[in-house]
């Protein structure tokens, strides 16, 4: 088998290459390179340029005739930076992936694996989601993955370009190879800031404490990214027994597990030797409450579960923080799809 991984020089998008790698499927990588690094596209097919661009789409498939599926990665993603800036949040993530979807059908594509997010839903009382929850984003990076969701199923109700949406909670850790991670030195994200906290020997901030969770903090779903591109994996392998004919389904990858803000720095602290403390700070703009997934559908449908626990999603994250400028030749970009 061999996939297109669009966005596959990300974050995400490499550890899901590699994973493919393992599994005998052969990545064939597409990124611009605005934040994705160029370092996680050694040994393997890469194209370097943006997932609007026809002719380079066209050249793709004709290079690769033999594309089975198509993961799409490629995105902005940072919440805060999507308040500020909703225009290029809207023209990368939905505009763009619209010419993509387009440029897959004159390709004769008919699979692809849509990374969204959790972050769509509105989560019920007990700050639980399934995937029937009420969708309701919180912010414009969010409602982007809503509206890719929605325009890919309006596409795959009657044209040859089956959707399957997964849904990611919040991904945590590192390859356990350490062959990518995290690319930016200092991520938004709050594992990222208790790593810099750590590092620079001051509190780690605790963005937004009067949340309806049992400690005032966010709650979140944190989901080892090995484990999540292992789910795609699985996906790519029961793909044609999940959508045997036109359409689109989505799909929640979680633990099932909530854990507040300061609960994973009570968990980060039983992993450092020197442990972290914490100041209250206000919310950042489009931050919510949070919340876990409730849903079993990815191990029903994929045989999917998730293998590796918080811990060893922080001990990677501090693995690969402590290899990062090794492995990579200079500094990434803030901002871009990854």
């Amino acid at each position: 088998m061999k996939v297109l991984i669009a966005g596959g020089a990300g974050y995400i998008g490499s550890t899901i290459a590699s994973a493919c790698s393992d599994a005998g499927i052969t990545p064939v990588v597409l990124d611009n390179l605005a934040t994705g690094r160029r370092e996680f596209t050694r040994g393997r097919a890469f194209h370097e340029g943006d997932i609007a661009d026809g002719p380079l789409i066209d050249r793709i498939f004709a290079e690769h005739p033999d594309i089975d599926a198509v993961v799409h990665c490629a995105a902005l993603i940072v919440v805060p930076d999507s308040v500020a800036d909703p225009v290029g949040y809207y023209r990368a993530n939905v505009a763009k992936s619209l010419e993509f979807a387009g440029h897959l059908l004159r390709n004769g594509c008919t699979r692809m694996i849509f990374s969204s997010s959790a972050s769509i839903y509105s989560a019920g009382a007990d700050l639980t989601v399934d995937e029937d929850s009420p969708v309701d984003p919180q912010s414009p990076y969010a409602r982007t993955k809503a509206v890719c969701e929605a325009m890919f199923a309006d596409i795959a109700a009657t044209q040859p370009l089956r959707v399957l949406s997964l849904r990611y909670f919040n991904p945590v850790g590192a390859d356990p190879k350490l062959r990518t991670g995290l690319q930016l030195r200092r991520p938004s994200h709050a594992l990222g800031k208790m790593i810099q906290a750590w590092e620079e020997g001051v509190p780690f901030q605790v963005t937004g404490t009067g949340y309806p969770t049992r400690d005032g903090s966010g709650i979140r779903d944190y989901v080892h990214v090995w484990d999540l591109a292992a789910a795609h994996v699985a996906a790519l392998g029961a793909f044609d027994t999940v959508l045997p004919a036109a359409g689109s389904l989505a799909v929640n990858l979680g633990t099932g597990t909530g854990t507040t803000v300061r609960e994973l720095l009570d968990a980060f602290n039983q992993v450092v030797d020197t442990p972290v403390s914490s100041v209250d700070a206000e919310a950042r703009p489009g931050d919510a409450a949070g919340a876990y997934t409730r849903s079993d559908r990815a191990e029903r449908l994929l045989g999917w579960r998730p293998l590796h626990s918080l811990a060893e999603g922080i001990r990677h994250s501090l693995e690969w923080a402590a290899v990062r400028k090794d492995v990579l030749d200079g500094p990434a970009q803030a901002r871009g799809p990854a």
